[in-house]
């Protein structure tokens, strides 16, 4: 039985994605919807779709009559919604302190970023997902629905270079160090100090994923003039 061009176009897409988060489609690089159809094998229709889905969701663009290009990283761009990023989740944590009763949710985070051991701890794609949720979790638990909505938008478009602040153990040291920091600040109901704490954490984490983007960008471009020369 023939697929249906919509399960064709969520494969193709989760490729593409795959190739852009990992880096095998670098920053800048240029292809024909004919490229991806050919490498894919899938049709024009289905590959159309999944590239208009990545251009509305920031990863690729368009280009008049030249096929498509994997969206440049604009780290002045990045920087900024890294700075809005911490206005949004201090602002959070201020009205989370101002609430007469602490939600629920803070208890599971604590759970979560307090394992009994080492070994309890999440490892790679999990952690990845378990951080998400600790910074989007603080923000819905302040109860303000806009400022959730777009700090779910500033989420998705950070998360291309943020998955990377999980490839080294010592940042998932880090992270777990100073999400259990946060939460202890929240549980003393130390608005400053939590405010200030994730402040912090954020620019470290941001540090660290420009760091450890552009060091990735430098090995994709020399494997990627590697196999041009030796072919």
């Amino acid at each position: 039985m023939a697929l249906r061009k919509s399960s064709i176009a969520d494969r193709v897409y989760d490729a593409l994605k795959d190739d852009i988060f990992e880096f095998r489609l670098l920053p800048g690089d240029k292809f024909s919807e004919g490229d991806i159809g050919d490498r894919l094998e899938a049709s024009r229709t289905p590959v159309r779709q999944a590239l208009f889905q990545l251009q509305r969701e920031g990863y690729v663009d368009v280009l008049f009559r030249s096929g498509w290009q994997v969206k440049p990283l604009d780290f002045q761009k990045i920087a900024e919604l890294y700075d809005l990023r911490i206005t949004l989740e201090q602002a959070a944590v201020h009205k989370l302190c101002a609430l007469p009763e602490k939600p629920l949710v803070l208890r599971t985070l604590r759970d979560i970023w307090n394992p009994a051991s080492h070994a309890e701890r999440a490892v790679g794609s999990t952690v990845r997902a378990l951080d998400e949720s600790f910074h989007g979790d603080l923000v819905v638990a302040a109860g303000n629905q806009e400022m959730s909505r777009i700090h779910r938008e500033i989420t998705e478009r950070l998360r291309v270079i943020r998955r990377l602040d999980f490839t080294r153990d010592d940042r998932v040291d880090a992270t777990y160090r100073e999400h259990a920091a946060i939460l202890a600040a929240l549980d003393e109901n130390d608005a400053q100090l939590a405010a200030k704490r994730l402040g912090s954490h954020i620019r470290s984490s941001h540090g660290a994923v420009q760091e450890i983007t552009m060091e990735r960008l430098r090995e994709a471009a020399e494997e990627q003039r590697q196999r041009s020369a030796s072919a």
